[in-house]
């Protein structure tokens, strides 16, 4: 039997530089795509997935997301009060059973890999998933409950990929793929932001993971590699030829919200579902057209 996926850890520490001003005060995850934060969406998602327990790995400044997943008492009284039952369910609707979901600092900018590191107390000896909230999916079902599904066939480690423009390659984690079945794909090798000449495949990366704990113990021993951080990709790559290690080749759409072009493409994304929103912003998009 595969160790089951019943713990998510999120990293959400970055300091979201490239949307200053707005993330002096506001953290990154917490940008709303329409009506909800990023990482409500990728919480949904993880839930969706049978996900038990949730760690955000966080940083200074980051207590709004703490505050996003808790009572707001005087928000509901005023909204009991008012009658509006309506907007007092949204409110509550990202309630967690308590001790569901918990928090740990990352307390220094070391990299993707020491925040997923963080949590290895939390994580605990288990096998979990890792999601980056600014990697938002549009899928059903979603990404994780993909992922979730071909682990408990293949067991072992799991990323999320999709395919890119060559030129594009330096700026993802890219797979040296082995033996395809469906949309799974053995893993032979990984390589953190390569250059478009030496990239081994355009099958790039994503922000969604399946991890066994094994890598906790790599990471306490990996030095920092490109940025000057230390590199998840480079702590999964010593797993390869050790453990199963497969890549899925997800069904959705992937926008990156890191960067304002993502996000705006996925704003209106959302926006062109929404049966209220859409017929207008068809006619404006249409007008903005044409000047």
């Amino acid at each position: 039997m595969h160790r089951p996926i019943k713990k998510i850890v999120f990293p959400v520490a970055g300091l979201g530089t490239r949307f200053l001003p707005a993330t002096k005060a506001i953290p990154k995850e917490m940008l709303p795509v329409l009506d909800k934060p990023l990482i409500q969406y990728a919480v949904e998602e993880a839930i969706e997935a049978g996900i038990e327990e949730i760690i955000l790995v966080t940083g200074r400044n980051k207590q709004v997301m703490e505050d996003h997943f808790d009572h707001a008492y005087e928000l509901e009284k005023i909204l009991q009060e008012k009658g509006k039952e309506g907007a007092l369910d949204v409110a509550r609707s990202m309630l967690l059973e308590e001790g569901r979901i918990v928090y740990v600092r990352q307390m220094r900018p070391l990299g993707l890999g020491h925040a997923i590191w963080c949590a290895r107390h939390l994580v605990n000896g288990d096998a979990f998933a890792v999601a980056l909230p600014d990697d938002l999916i549009k899928g059903r079902p979603g990404t994780l409950k993909q992922m979730v599904d071909a682990y408990n066939e293949t067991g072992g480690n799991m990323v999320a990929t999709m395919d890119v423009a060559r030129e594009d390659t330096s700026k993802y984690g890219v797979i040296t793929p082995g033996a395809k079945s469906g949309n799974l794909v053995e893993v032979k090798g990984l390589v953190e932001k390569p250059h478009p000449a030496d990239a081994p495949s355009t099958s790039a990366v994503v922000g969604r993971y399946i991890l066994q704990p094994e890598v906790m113990e790599i990471l306490s021993k990996t030095k920092a590699g490109a940025g000057g951080e230390i590199q998840l990709t480079d702590a999964m790559a010593q797993l390869i030829g050790k453990q199963p290690f497969h890549a899925l080749s997800f069904e959705g759409k992937r926008f990156d919200c890191g960067s304002k072009m993502g996000w705006l493409m996925a704003n209106l994304a959302m926006a062109t579902e929404d049966p209220q929103l859409a017929p207008r912003l068809s006619s404006h998009l249409k007008e903005l057209s044409q000047r």
